[in-house]
Formats: structure tokens, C-alpha cells, sequence
């Protein structure tokens, strides 16, 4: 399949590239390690312990954990979908 001014090939190779940034990125968070603390490191309020043995090493409460997942995180990287429009800039 062509696209435009891409030679043949070049859509299906951004596209892997894009799904592997993004599992490189999932592997690199951390996960919780070490022994899971009696109290929230943020606001103090205690860790249930249906929680700390789900998860060990936790260290934040749900309503302090879901805060700090809802927050957009700023991610660089290059425009793989060669727009028009990032061309025009």
C-alpha cells in the first residue's frame, strides 16, 4: 500500500514503532518493591491491609494512587504520523 510520498511499508513500520515506544514505556514504570507501609507516604492515612497484601510494596492509599494515575503525563517524542500539518511548521 502506498502512502503519498512513503515508500511501501513505511505506514506498518511507524505504526510497530509507535506500539513498541509504548510497551518500552509500560516496562519501565516501577512497580511497588520492598515491604508495603502501614500509612499513606502522602496524606498518613492508613493502607488497608487487603491492599498491602494485593500489592506488595505499596505505598499509597487508592484515593492518593488513583490521583496520581489520573495526572496527564507529558511524553516527548517525534510525530510518526507525518501529518501535513508538522510538515508545514
Amino acid at each position: 500500500m502506498a502512502g503519498g510520498w512513503s515508500r511501501d511499508g513505511a505506514v506498518g513500520e511507524q505504526i510497530e514503532a509507535s506500539i513498541k515506544d509504548e510497551l518500552d514505556r509500560m516496562r519501565a514504570r516501577r512497580a511497588p518493591v520492598g515491604e508495603s507501609a502501614a500509612h499513606c507516604a502522602e496524606c498518613e492515612e492508613p493502607i488497608p491491609e487487603k491492599r498491602r497484601a494485593a500489592i506488595p510494596g505499596v505505598k499509597l492509599c487508592i484515593d492518593c494512587q488513583s490521583e496520581r494515575d489520573g495526572r496527564a503525563v507529558q511524553r516527548g517524542g517525534i510525530n510518526r504520523r507525518g501529518s501535513k500539518d508538522s510538515q508545514l511548521k
